[in-house]
């Protein structure tokens, strides 16, 4: 076990959560940290100084974002450990929740500084206590990986999950993730909110394929998105639709010959989480009848 004490030296990384868009969702505790921070490190110092100005903190700020995190923190670490306290944030939410701050606080931690959480907006968080959907338990899976297959073992290891999942999706791609989703998880409950506390906020209910259709009808759409799905249950599909879905893909595959009975099977039983030898039959009786 490792127990994190206060370092004697008094240095202390606050993790700073900040709006998400409405600002006055920032905290008075917030407010207070940043202005008596020696230093603020910001993923965008502009994108901060706005925050900063609408508040009237004047704190120096300096850029912390992926692509110099591990340059900046030698230069952090001692300015923590010479007893400065220090404030990170990001440009909305809490620091951490896909964005940057990762490495910076596990330096931090592994060198013995005191780190503490100033909690607050989290679109995640917030999307969640309105969507519907279970809250007891949920899965927080952030941006799906743009490459192909890393998106398709995401969602596979998904498939069987009962938590209420979790993503953030651009708004160029929300069309093709609620198009995977139904491909991977079935037609499920779900979510999409868009622009959490801002102006245009938007929540749109309904099976994954009804918003999908929805999304495709707009000329465009704009904002943080985030996308909640219902976890899975026993009768999250519909057991005609799911062979229906299977036996096209058995008779794409046969038509393409390009992989064996016996492989194809494994491929659809792991992906619709069905039993191998039912597949299988259903792979017989399609070629029986060619």
């Amino acid at each position: 076990m490792n127990a994190t004490r206060p370092n004697p030296a008094g240095g202390i990384l606050y993790v700073v959560a900040t709006p998400i868009g409405n600002m006055g969702d920032m905290t008075y505790r917030a407010v207070e940290v940043l202005q008596n921070a020696d230093l603020i490190a910001a993923e965008d110092t502009r994108h901060t100084a706005r925050l900063l100005a609408h508040y009237a903190v004047e704190t120096p700020l300096l850029s912390c974002h992926e692509h110099n995190e591990s340059q900046r923190i030698p230069l952090l670490l001692q300015k923590l450990e010479s007893g400065r306290q220090l404030a990170l944030v990001s440009d909305a939410g809490t620091p951490m929740v896909s964005d940057p701050g990762y490495r910076l606080v596990t330096a931090a931690v592994n060198a013995g500084i005191q780190v503490v959480p100033i909690p607050g907006a989290c679109a995640a968080v917030a999307a969640l206590s309105v969507s519907g959907l279970a809250v007891d338990s949920f899965c927080f899976a952030g941006f799906v990986p743009k490459k192909k297959k890393q998106r398709q073992e995401l969602l596979t290891r998904l498939a069987g999950a009962r938590q209420t999942l979790i993503f953030y999706e651009s708004p160029r791609r929300v069309e093709a993730l609620l198009q995977d989703l139904i491909d991977y998880l079935g037609n499920r409950p779900a979510v999409v909110a868009r622009e959490i506390t801002k102006r245009y906020e938007e929540f749109l209910r309904g099976s994954l394929s009804e918003l999908r259709d929805e999304v495709s009808r707009r000329e465009s759409i704009k904002g943080e998105i985030t996308v909640l799905v219902s976890g899975f249950t026993e009768d999250s599909r519909d057991t005609g639709e799911v062979d229906r879905e299977i036996q096209c893909e058995i008779e794409t595959a046969l038509a393409g010959q390009t992989v064996s009975p016996s492989k194809l099977a494994a491929e659809l039983a792991r992906k619709y989480r069905m039993p191998k030898g039912r597949v299988y039959k259903m792979i017989v009786e399609i070629q029986k009848n060619r």
